[in-house]
């Protein structure tokens, strides 16, 4: 009888142990997956500066459209951290960016202009990135939340205080087309 208690015991803190490591491997995943959104986000807020200083020399009267791609860049390098707070701000730099693109269409030698074209391409790629990125992110949140969420698997998640993460989501405001008037 006390080896069968010895071995119902060994099992299961065998299965505690490989529960709460199954956790953490989650977790680190969806930290990585963070940290991918994060270097795309920076990279892309790297290239704005040269973006609108190519638009400049060719639609320097459109300084209003300019100024708020500008200023939407500046509050995403101002964010927090975390999806909420990057994710707001992302948003807003993505409807300015979308002006921006919006006002070559008027200017045809800016459409044109190959350094131009290089920043779009190059922008244009990023963006995926980040699309891609997000995607992964949110993934591995939703891996996460369900591993954590399972019974049996909660009772060690509640014991080792896993948190919930957050979805990185975008505002309804980023699903609408942008206005642009000439």
């Amino acid at each position: 009888m006390t080896l069968i208690v010895i071995a119902v015991v060994a099992l299961l803190a065998i299965y505690v142990v490989i529960t709460y490591n199954a956790l953490i491997r989650r977790r680190n995943q969806v930290d990585n997956a963070w940290s991918q959104v994060d270097v795309q986000l920076k990279r892309r807020l790297d290239l704005v500066p040269n973006l609108v200083e190519t638009v400049k020399g060719y639609a320097a009267h459109e300084k209003a459209t300019l100024e708020a791609v500008i200023t939407a860049r500046n509050a995403a390098m101002a964010a927090g951290p975390g999806p909420e707070a990057q994710g707001q701000a992302d948003n807003m730099l993505t409807g300015a960016l979308r002006q921006l693109f919006a006002l070559s269409e008027a200017y045809p030698d800016l459409k044109a202009n190959q350094n131009f074209l290089a920043l779009q391409e190059e922008l244009t790629s990023t963006e995926s990135r980040v699309a891609y990125a997000r995607q992964f992110y949110n993934d591995s949140v939703l891996e996460y939340h369900n591993k954590l969420d399972t019974f049996p698997t909660v009772l060690v998640a509640k014991i080792g205080r896993f948190p919930h993460r957050e979805f990185f989501e975008a505002e309804d405001a980023a699903r609408t087309v942008p206005n642009v008037k000439f």
